[in-house]
């Protein structure tokens, strides 16, 4: 499944809502520096879906935050 996300890096309120163009929000609390984003995008995307880490992959967007994501 291939899944287009939008990132809110330093929310406050942590989270993830749906849009209604099918995009996700991942809102997360980490900055975006050295990956921390990244990996708390691919840890709240885990516990959205029931699934491990290591089924998520960032195809595109690895320093936008526009991505696509691929679950595997």
């Amino acid at each position: 499944m291939i899944i287009s996300v939008l990132v809110k890096p330093r929310s406050k309120q942590p989270g993830i809502s749906k849009n209604n163009d099918s995009t996700f929000v991942v809102r997360v609390a980490s900055p975006p520096v050295d990956g921390k984003a990244n990996d708390e995008v691919i840890e709240q995307l885990s516990k959205f879906f029931s699934i491990p880490p290591s089924r998520i992959v960032i195809k595109s967007g690895h320093t936008s935050k526009r991505k696509i994501i691929a679950i595997l």
